[in-house]
């Protein structure tokens, strides 16, 4: 696996602080109506895709729908509503996070607790989404069958007063689990769906903490890797973009890039280089008027 970011010493200039949204631009943080839309359908669209599929029985495209949904709702979606980034009231805001993650078999506020917990205290020994940072590539993959249930049974310990929400999802993903089994005498699709989503959870340690943290390192710029390259954005549909995110969680995911672009000049001075093959395009200022 990549090694960490090199950060380079510059004893002889002062370091630049890192530069305000504001600074880089207020354009950041807006969603359009036509962005809203398109980000809340896309799990929909997923599990609707999957349902027409299986009833063809065109089961490759089947599963890539799956595969695409665990992609849109970690990645993108779901995310997003984690963070509240998308300008919904917050109660409509969560009732989505918490409706989508239950049909992807997990719980939206145990999603949310021990993400915005990871952010808090990144790659801290009470870290519990970043804690297969600190192991092995197998170690990561190993993880992934129990993971979901950690996150669960952390919030469950950490959040008393989140009791009851947590509860009403785990119930209804056991729910989900029971009907599907009971349905597989008449039709097996809703079971095969239930695999799926499951297995698809399993890589989340392994993509999403394991790849774009260091564990060994100690500064927050070096904690989370720094990705370049056409293929790696090619292979991550453009969503690779975790410094970034770390460092500004309140834009959202279709503007990680631009966030990025106005980024690769701090980047460039603070001495931190790219993992991905490609240094930094500068192109652009720092700095943007919003």
């Amino acid at each position: 696996m990549p090694a960490s970011n090199p950060v380079h010493s510059t004893h002889d200039a002062p370091r630049p602080p890192l530069p305000s949204l504001t600074e880089l631009g207020g354009d950041l943080l807006r969603v359009s109506a036509a962005r809203l839309l398109l980000t809340v359908a896309a799990p929909f669209a997923m599990m609707a895709s999957f349902a027409l599929f299986a009833w063809l029985h065109w089961w490759p495209l089947a599963v890539a729908s799956v595969m695409a949904l665990s992609f849109v709702t970690y990645g993108s979606t779901c995310h997003d509503l984690v963070h509240r980034t998308l300008g919904l009231p917050r109660a409509l805001n969560d009732f989505l996070l918490s409706l989508i993650e239950l049909l992807s078999l997990r719980s939206g506020t145990a999603y949310r607790l021990s993400h915005l917990h990871h952010h808090a205290r990144l790659l801290a020994p009470d870290d519990v989404e970043g804690a297969s940072a600190h192991g092995s590539f197998w170690g990561a993959i190993a993880i992934g069958p129990t993971m979901q249930m950690r996150l669960w049974l952390w919030a469950w310990r950490q959040n008393t007063r989140m009791r009851p929400r947590l509860g009403v999802e785990g119930f209804g993903i056991l729910s989900f689990l029971i009907l599907a089994i009971a349905a597989t005498p008449w039709n097996s699709a809703p079971l095969v769906y239930v695999a799926l989503v499951i297995a698809c959870s399993w890589l989340f340690p392994l993509v999403t903490v394991y790849i774009p943290h260091d564990g060994h390192a100690k500064e927050p710029l070096t904690q989370t890797r720094l990705f370049r390259g056409r293929l790696i954005q090619l292979i991550a549909c453009g969503h690779l973009y975790h410094l970034e995110h770390h460092l500004y969680p309140s834009v959202p995911h279709h503007h990680w890039k631009a966030l990025a672009d106005r980024l690769d000049p701090y980047f460039e001075q603070r001495g931190i280089s790219p993992f991905g093959g490609e240094p930094p395009v500068m192109n652009c200022p720092v700095m943007r008027s919003s």
